[in-house]
């Protein structure tokens, strides 16, 4: 694990199940429709239980780069962020994805939640490079921390393999 303090603000990077973060939300890489079948999002709803699929039911449709917000169910985080990255080859991955990340601190922000654990939105199913991914989602949340006063204290990455934890590094070494 690793640490960066920006702006009075602490950045976490690590590996692990974001399933078993004690974040106040954890994001969940969500599609559209926020139906979670697979990868991140069927392990939080697998882990967290129904309410989780019910309550995104309720929401229905998330355009990509925007977000929405659930509660975690049976997991120990209140609250699941479910925010739409980009699918590799629709274009414009890199502005979409930062939306995506906006949009889900923002959430967490009109929530007056304290901490909050990202994966690495769109780099499994969805296609997009982790390097691009680990730069887009670093120096997001590195600019948004340093632009504002948040209710935010902590915003960690908690990423599932050693191979993205690499890229990520790389970026969170550029701090």
């Amino acid at each position: 694990m690793e640490e960066k303090i920006i702006n009075n603000k602490k950045l976490r990077l690590m590996i692990g199940d974001i399933t078993e973060r004690d974040t106040e939300a954890i994001v969940n890489a969500a599609n559209n429709y926020l139906k979670h079948g697979g990868g991140v999002a069927g392990a939080i709803v697998k882990k967290g239980g129904k309410i989780i699929q019910e309550e995104s039911d309720r929401i229905g449709f998330v355009e990509t780069g925007s977000a929405a917000i659930t509660s975690a169910g049976e997991l120990k985080a209140k609250y699941v962020i479910h925010a739409v990255g980009p699918v590799w080859g629709q274009g414009e991955e890199e502005v979409k994805l930062k939306k995506a990340v906006i949009s889900a601190l923002k959430i967490a922000e009109e929530h007056r939640l304290r901490s909050i654990s990202f994966p690495a939105i769109s780099a499994g199913i969805y296609g997009c490079p982790k390097d691009m991914v680990a730069r887009v989602l670093v120096q997001t949340v590195k600019e948004y921390l340093e632009g504002r006063d948040t209710s935010l204290a902590l915003v960690e990455f908690c990423l599932f393999d050693e191979d993205t934890y690499r890229y990520f590094k790389a970026e969170f070494d550029k701090i």
